[in-house]
């Protein structure tokens, strides 16, 4: 396994492929985006044209993709993993890093439990920057002995993992930790824009809630935007927090329950992706509030 294939080279793909050239793997990568792909490039990585061409060269294969859709087509469609393991006569390692609808992800583990490859659910906990210095956390599950099989690149992805039981039951708790992690984030903007509302250079804001009983890395991760209001170098994207707060909402309404703070959020997202603000970091919901004022009397 000292040969990976990375699926996908957005924020998330690149700082996994980061992580592993600098732990000594050889890399190489596929996006349908050649910016993207030859970012990771310029650090080392190999380009490939196909999900194909990576199975040439490698048995084990991270995916980074959008979401459910992409992991789908990625693993059974044409030229996918399946076709093309079954045609090279391989078992390939197959880790998703994506973030999926859990059941859509327990459906696919059972359609490939005949299929020549080893399936493991990996969704990582934490921002690419986070991902990029060490500070992340796998969300690890499927069969034990595929994940103990695949532990040595998690290790050197995410120094922390935590393993889950079956397929579906990471991103069950990637969605939980991230319904917490973005409404931390929602309470730090509003609370910044509170502050400058009342005078208060949101800088030294910050330097406070820092130092405060309110404390969480949000302040460290995101803070230090929302004082600057710079959000065109994303750590991660107001896109890919809208679908996974998406997510949330579906699996919350099919067990029957209301998520009040969810919903709002989902709401400033949307209001952030109207202003044209899909590609930015997060952070960028500070503008968000910001700009629900109350009518003037």
């Amino acid at each position: 396994m000292t040969h990976i294939g990375i699926v996908g080279a957005g924020l998330l793909g690149s700082a996994i492929g980061e992580r592993l050239l600098g732990a000594g793997y050889a890399v190489d990568v596929v996006d349908v985006d050649p910016a993207k792909r030859a970012m990771l490039v310029g650090k080392g990585a190999v380009a490939a044209d196909s999900v194909a061409a990576l199975l040439e060269r490698c048995r084990t294969l991270v995916l980074a993709v959008f979401d459910s859709d992409q992991v789908d087509a990625v693993v059974e469609g044409p030229g996918g993993i399946v076709e093309t393991a079954r045609r090279l006569g391989v078992e390939p390692r197959v880790i998703i890093s994506t973030t999926c609808e859990p059941e859509r992800l327990a459906a696919l583990s059972q359609r490939m439990a005949t299929a020549p490859l080893r399936l493991v659910e990996a969704p990582i906990s934490g921002t690419s920057q986070q991902v990029r210095e060490g500070a992340s956390l796998a969300l690890m599950a499927g069969e034990r002995a595929f994940v103990d099989e695949v532990m040595p690149v998690m290790a050197a992805i995410c120094p922390r993992q935590h393993f889950l039981g079956e397929i579906g039951n990471g991103s069950r708790a990637k969605l939980a930790v991230n319904l917490v992690l973005g409404l931390n984030r929602a309470a730090l903007a509003e609370g910044m824009v509170f502050a400058d509302r009342l005078g208060i250079d949101k800088k030294q804001f910050l330097d406070i809630a820092r130092a405060s009983a309110a404390y969480s890395q949000a302040m460290d991760n995101k803070g230090p935007l929302m004082a600057a209001g710079i959000f065109d170098k994303p750590q991660s994207r107001v896109a890919l927090s809208l679908k996974d707060f998406g997510i949330m909402l579906e699996q919350a309404h099919a067990r029957g329950q209301e998520l009040p703070f969810a919903s709002l959020y989902v709401e400033m997202l949307e209001d952030c992706v109207q202003a044209g603000a899909a590609e930015l970091d997060n952070a960028v919901v500070t503008q968000a509030i910001a700009r629900r004022r109350l009518p003037a009397r």
